[in-house]
């Protein structure tokens, strides 16, 4: 195996083979508190790393920072490190539906492709695509906890202003409308993470997917409530966690 990489500051054997992704590296860290022990914690650049045990397993939850260019750097490298790695993004994203509500869970079978960091790895036509073993981890270990989730398309911006077609004074956006042009062709949110991930995963032939809470209704212009957004993220964790556990 590869020796210590270069972003990551990892390993062979920091990582379990279980391992959990999440843009914000606060979210690793309420992952790692829920841990019965822990054995090594890695702070390098933007990327924090936790690696313990959970119901008995051993599992590592890497905050890789925002965007799809930090997503590939995290998978690259990690995948020196680690044989066959289990990978789930528990993200957060906004609506794209009307009937999706706040705090609400998607569960990804396919994301559209906005980004271009993978685009210099397979050409534009390349499918991204959640494993459906994966799949099936998630909307499984949602329904067994209750929780209300929805199971379809994601779309991965690389960015989230003007790639998300939110106006902002001084910048307006070049695509006024991505929302409601993604929204008629039935994907269920946005987010920044996904596609690069699935790419990334399908190239290599791991198994990996997503899940991701809701914390904006683009339709409605709305924004979950703070105390929401914690139960919203609680749940994420959740299920992302559980999903480990059946694969």
């Amino acid at each position: 195996m590869a020796k210590r990489q270069y972003h990551l500051g990892l390993g062979p054997g920091d990582l379990a083979p279980r391992i959990l992704l999440c843009g914000d590296p606060d979210r690793a860290r309420k992952v790692a508190s829920g841990f019965q022990s822990l054995r090594l914690e890695r702070r390098n650049r933007e990327f924090v790393t936790f690696t313990g045990t959970h119901a008995g397993r051993p599992v590592s939850v890497l905050g890789t920072g925002i965007g799809p260019d930090n997503t590939e750097i995290a998978v690259v490298e990690l995948s020196q490190i680690v044989r066959d790695p289990v990978l789930i993004r528990i993200g957060s994203s906004g609506a794209l539906q009307p009937w999706i509500r706040l705090g609400d869970l998607v569960v990804t079978t396919g994301a559209v492709r906005l980004e271009n960091t993978s685009t210099f790895f397979v050409p534009e036509g390349y499918p991204a695509v959640a494993h459906p073993e994966v799949v099936r981890a998630l909307s499984e270990s949602a329904r067994a906890l209750e929780l209300r989730h929805h199971v379809g398309l994601t779309a991965t911006a690389p960015g989230f202003y003007g790639a998300q077609s939110r106006r902002v004074p001084g910048f307006e956006p070049r695509y006024r409308d991505l929302p409601g042009e993604l929204a008629r062709l039935n994907v269920l949110n946005f987010e920044m993470e996904a596609s690069a991930l699935l790419t990334l995963a399908s190239i290599r032939g791991f198994r990996a997917g997503v899940v991701c809470a809701v914390y904006a209704q683009r339709t409605k212009g709305t924004f979950v409530s703070p105390r929401r957004k914690a139960r919203a993220e609680a749940d994420v964790i959740r299920v992302g966690l559980a999903a480990l556990g059946r694969l």
